[in-house]
């Protein structure tokens, strides 16, 4: 499903520019809840490989250059557990048989990272900016007045005061496109702070993951709860909550539970759910569910 412009939701997935973005595997869930005391199968790892190769497949047609895991690709906070080493090396390089690059984004479970990051060559930041892609020099007609935007260059031309005013209007036109463009970048980060306004300056959309948003969907008398997107506004811009790729639970229902992100604490209810169960369906409002 598509939504604004350029941004296709794939089941737990964004495909954007020639970027997945997937965010909160949670790796080493199963072994921390094993060592509270709770008995818990080791099976998420296996489900994941699976569910990323059905998104793969959906994109067979379409270029990968970066795959950005948005935060929380392990879930210990202070360590590196055993099951976390191997597998999250393991996830690491089956992505990296899919495209060229892998970002990893800095979420709040991941203080110790780095010597992860370190074995696989992998990038470590706290944010990632998507340039928009619409390049400069594809806006159509440019071309066409890279020598005669100027008065003196107008001046040389033989065109009569009808065809100057088409021109004039054309580069006026043209103008607006570009500056419209420097402020259409897409601004990738965990959603667990809020950034600087001077990160938010040429940015219209934003994309957190951290929330692991969920609904309950009642069909008479059985309540389910399942995986979503919100996408809504923050503030001026855009915002697009991932659902997580954390397979051991479905997430936090955001009409019940608390809310985690300061991204959502003021304008949750006005955000529109999509839902994804076979394929993603719109539920319109969240507002409107209870």
């Amino acid at each position: 499903m598509k939504i604004l412009n350029n941004i296709e939701m794939i089941d737990l997935a964004l495909y954007i520019n020639k970027t997945l973005i997937v965010t909160d595997f949670h790796i080493g869930y199963e072994e921390a809840l094993n060592k509270q005391g709770v008995l818990m199968p080791r099976f998420q790892f296996e489900e994941i490989i699976k569910r990323l190769e059905k998104i793969f497949l959906k994109l067979k047609n379409k270029k990968i250059d970066q795959i950005i895991i948005n935060g929380d690709l392990k879930h210990e906070f202070g360590s590196i557990s055993d099951q976390e080493w191997r597998l999250t090396l393991r996830l690491l390089d089956f992505l990296g048989k899919h495209c060229k690059e892998i970002i990893l984004i800095k979420g709040n479970h991941d203080n110790i990272l780095g010597p992860i990051a370190r074995k696989r060559n992998v990038k470590v930041l706290d944010h990632y900016i998507i340039k928009s892609s619409i390049k400069k020099n594809s806006i159509k007609g440019k071309s066409i007045f890279k020598k005669t935007l100027n008065k003196k260059s107008l001046k040389k031309l033989s065109l009569n005061k009808k065809a100057l005013k088409i021109i004039n209007n054309k580069k006026d036109s043209l103008m607006k496109n570009l500056k419209l463009n420097k402020k259409n970048n897409i601004l990738v980060l965990h959603g667990d702070k809020i950034p600087s306004k001077e990160l938010l300056k040429d940015v219209s959309t934003i994309i957190i993951g951290h929330e692991h948003p969920a609904v309950s969907i009642k069909e008479g008398p059985r309540v389910e709860l399942v995986k979503c997107f919100l996408v809504g506004k923050w503030k001026r811009h855009n915002l697009i909550v991932l659902p997580s790729f954390n397979l051991v639970t479905e997430g936090t229902d955001v009409l019940k539970e608390q809310i985690l992100s300061p991204f959502l604490r003021n304008n949750l209810r006005n955000l529109n759910v999509y839902v994804v169960a076979d394929k993603v369906y719109g539920f319109g409002k969240l507002k409107d569910l209870n």
